[in-house]
């Protein structure tokens, strides 16, 4: 009686039956990898490929068409397709983490020679640039100084562009910002910094100083500051809005009281993520910040140094000492861009919405 009720099960049902009892194992991908890169390596070594990189990408093909045999003689084709978009997934995302690792293993190990307390608090004055010595310290404070004024002056035009676009703007005033945001977010750095020289060094007389790179890089932080603010407003409920303009309050103070709190969060990561997209320019600051070895904490006068500009110097004069100073500069520069980043993932999920159960 039951092999009869069996048999009256329909088709789909039975065929997906035998369909999941053909299933690999879960170490296969990892046993499919690792048998894919000892055959690239041994084709490469056959072949008398001396580059890891072309036994890298050996390997990936070997790992894709591997992964699609393999499952299709188990699994069948459909489920071998399936297995072909991950492994490539996997290849690509692999093949993108590979130079940021190395980047970073290189960065650390070569910076971390020199880098040390009194790199961190000293200048290059009264170094040579062949001597071994010197620091850090004048490019640094130059660097924050830079950043923080570019913020200052960007932060808030991008927060009310954006607050315009989203709740006041329509017609052609609105498209017209909006288009020239979006020419802005695709500008060249040096095209900024050129810009600032023409106006503000050679038209108006002032000489170089950090304000001047400051004004630079404020250019090329306010489409991002514009844009991710944008967004974030548009993803406050219109709800919240029509509740407080249904109460009587006007409209601004409705953006000011209950919309920016909302997306105060993402705003702010926003902010955060465009300081540290402008933190490593190294074309404005040469134009206008002109450099120096000495410590100026005034920005609005005479030349400064700053990280990037510190890195391509002492890189330029090609000298063992200067080499290593260029690396532990970089180093901190990656590192001063990292905690920028964290800082900013941090006040998003502090500032997110808790949602309760």
């Amino acid at each position: 009686m039951s092999n009869a009720i069996q048999d009256r099960r329909p088709a789909t049902v039975v065929r997906h039956d035998a369909l999941t009892h053909a299933r690999m194992p879960r170490w296969a991908p990892a046993a499919i990898a690792v048998g894919s890169i000892a055959a690239g390596c041994g084709a490469g070594l056959a072949a008398g490929w001396h580059s890891r990189v072309q036994w890298g990408l050996l390997s990936a093909l070997f790992f894709v068409l591997a992964s699609y045999v393999i499952t299709t003689l188990v699994e069948g084709k459909r489920q071998a397709k399936d297995r072909v978009a991950t492994s490539v997934v996997w290849v690509c995302f692999i093949l993108a983490v590979i130079p940021l690792l190395s980047l970073a293993w290189v960065t650390v190990s070569k910076g971390i020679e020199v880098l040390d307390g009194y790199f961190l608090t000293h200048s290059m004055n009264g170094v040579l640039d062949a001597e071994a010595g010197g620091g850090i310290y004048h490019a640094l404070l130059g660097t924050i100084e830079q950043v923080l004024l570019a913020t200052l002056i960007a932060a808030p035009i991008g927060m009310l562009t954006a607050i315009y676009l989203v709740e006041y703007g329509r017609g052609r005033l609105a498209q017209a910002v909006t288009f020239f945001v979006d020419v802005m977010t695709g500008i060249p750095s040096i095209v900024a910094g050129l810009f600032i020289l023409a106006t503000w060094n050679l038209m108006l007389g002032f000489g170089p100083s950090g304000f001047a790179g400051s004004m630079a890089l404020a250019i090329l932080m306010m489409p991002v500051v514009v844009r991710s603010t944008e967004e974030m407003l548009k993803l406050v409920p219109n709800e919240l809005r029509e509740a407080s303009l249904a109460l009587g309050i006007p409209k601004w103070r409705t953006i000011l009281k209950v919309v920016l709190p909302t997306a105060i969060g993402g705003i702010t990561t926003g902010v955060m993520l465009a300081v540290a997209r402008i933190t490593g320019e190294t074309a404005p600051v040469l134009l206008l910040v002109f450099g120096t070895k000495l410590i100026n904490d005034n920005p609005f006068e005479g030349a400064q140094s700053s990280l990037p500009l510190y890195v391509y110097e002492q890189y330029a004069v090609g000298t063992d000492a200067a080499i290593d100073r260029a690396w532990a500069a970089a180093l901190v520069l990656i590192a001063f861009v990292m905690i920028l980043n964290l800082v900013a993932r941090g006040i998003a999920r502090w500032k997110a919405p808790k949602t309760g159960r």
